[in-house]
């Protein structure tokens, strides 16, 4: 049943009304297709693209979280075949029994399977194993024409593959997929931690030693001016094996322990987050962490999803939400990185959640984010003046050869998309023959002129 709702993206920006058919089978996803009007269709998940991606002002929005089933876990292959529609967060509790793991998991289990392959998300060891899409075996597309077309990596449909993975929705629609998967003997991790006093002593750690670990992420100080500009917390670890756990643990080392405690309620105001309380926050937040701390065990949550914890946690910037803007700038522009760190730390504009990364090599895809290089991700409030501080961001990123990530984007501008896209051209061409009546579109491809 079509039901008209608001949508917006997890920042909780330009929300847009919609037309939203739930479904729950391949057979009501291409009939809910062949009703898409002029506004035309898009697919919608678990909502946590940032952004505008997800969402079709006056057009039709097919919910795909119904399309939910696990088909098969090859445990000797070490391959599952999903429904698009499968959040990771189920897909993790599926296969870790097995004692399979999955091959890239970004900032929150609470993605679809579907909006992965869209927004081609990284997680913390993308200078290892590469991004969401390096990992996909075949994909069934539901194309325009209502024909169901099988997708490989490699063989006559290969660019259609890479023009959907990280396409934003714009190709068709993810029905099922078979993914490579990783074999782990526990769900835990071996970590180390260090802190480091500013962002110099910080890329020199992670140049120096990211190669030794699987995964490695850095939380940051963007507040803070000075000579600890950038001052951070850099947790970096493995998948832990049986033996390496305590001996509590070592009885059910497979087991998810990856709780959720509690709902952030919708009261809180715009202006909570501002420079008094962000300061102290990142004042605690680096001093809790410890100097050097080397092989500590953690779980899934501690490591990979501490947010998880709290369900709906976006509701802290309040009404009008807030901006996760990512960039990645090529290795050799470490000198514009800190000019973009240092601009942020100086704006006025305040954020808590900050992390650095170093991405590893690119796959085909033409519109797949991640380029080797660095990577910031940081989450600022929507207020006065943020967008002047965006724009300029824009440019110095553009300047340095880098680009910004289409899945948290909301504002960027088409002339700025283009340049720092070089491959959209090809995009589109695969686009077009695969939708060549504009079929898929949204909001992001609208105000990308896309």
């Amino acid at each position: 049943m079509t039901e008209r709702r608001v949508l917006h993206g997890w920042g909780r920006t330009a929300p847009t009304m919609a037309n939203v058919v739930p479904v729950t089978s391949y057979d009501a996803v291409a009939h809910a297709l062949k009703d898409a009007g002029p506004r035309g269709v898009v697919a919608r998940g678990l909502g946590r693209s940032y952004g505008d991606a997800a969402q079709n002002a006056g057009g039709l929005v097919i919910d795909l979280t119904g399309l939910d089933r696990v088909h098969s876990v090859d445990v000797d292959g070490a391959t599952v075949d999903v429904d698009a529609g499968v959040s990771l967060d189920t897909l993790m509790r599926a296969l870790l029994p097995c004692g399979l793991w999955l091959p890239v998991i970004p900032g929150t289990r609470q993605v679809t399977v579907g909006g992965a392959i869209a927004a081609d998300v990284h997680g913390k060891n993308h200078h290892v194993d590469g991004s969401f899409g390096n990992h996909v075996l075949s994909m069934e597309l539901l194309t325009a024409n209502g024909e169901v077309r099988t997708l490989m990596p490699e063989g006559p449909d290969a660019a259609a593959f890479w023009a959907t993975v990280g396409g934003m929705g714009l190709t068709g629609i993810v029905l099922r997929a078979r993914i490579r998967v990783k074999r782990v003997e526990s769900a835990y991790f071996v970590v180390d931690t260090e802190r480091t006093e500013n962002l110099d002593e910080l890329m020199d750690r992670l140049s120096d030693g990211d190669d030794q670990y699987a995964y490695s992420v850095a939380w940051f100080d963007s507040v803070t001016t000075g000579p600890r500009l950038g001052r951070a917390v850099l947790t970096r670890g493995r998948s832990a094996l049986r033996d390496d756990l305590p001996r509590k643990l070592r009885s059910a080392p497979l087991r998810f322990a990856a709780p959720q405690l509690a709902t952030m309620p919708p009261l809180f105001p715009s202006g909570l987050v501002n420079r008094l309380t962000a300061s102290a926050f990142n004042e605690l937040w680096y001093r809790k962490a410890p100097k050097n701390r080397h092989d500590e065990v953690q779980n899934i949550t501690q490591f990979f999803h501490p947010l998880d914890i709290v369900a709906e946690w976006n509701r802290v910037y309040g009404p009008r939400g807030f901006v996760q803007y990512q960039f990645v700038l090529p290795f050799g522009a470490e000198s514009t990185f800190r000019a973009c760190v240092s601009a942020i730390a100086s704006s006025g504009h305040v954020s808590c959640l900050n992390v650095l990364k170093r991405f590893g090599a690119a796959n085909p895809a033409p519109l797949s984010f991640p380029n080797p290089g660095w990577t910031l991700a940081v989450d600022i409030p929507v207020g006065p003046g943020l967008g002047d501080l965006l724009d300029a961001l824009d440019a110095m990123v553009l300047e340095a050869g880098g680009r910004v990530y289409l899945a948290k984007d909301s504002r960027v501008a088409p002339e700025t998309l283009r340049a720092m896209y070089p491959r959209l051209d090809e995009f589109n061409r695969v686009r077009s023959e695969l939708d060549p009546d504009g079929v898929f579109c949204s909001d992001l491809s609208r105000r990308l002129q896309l």
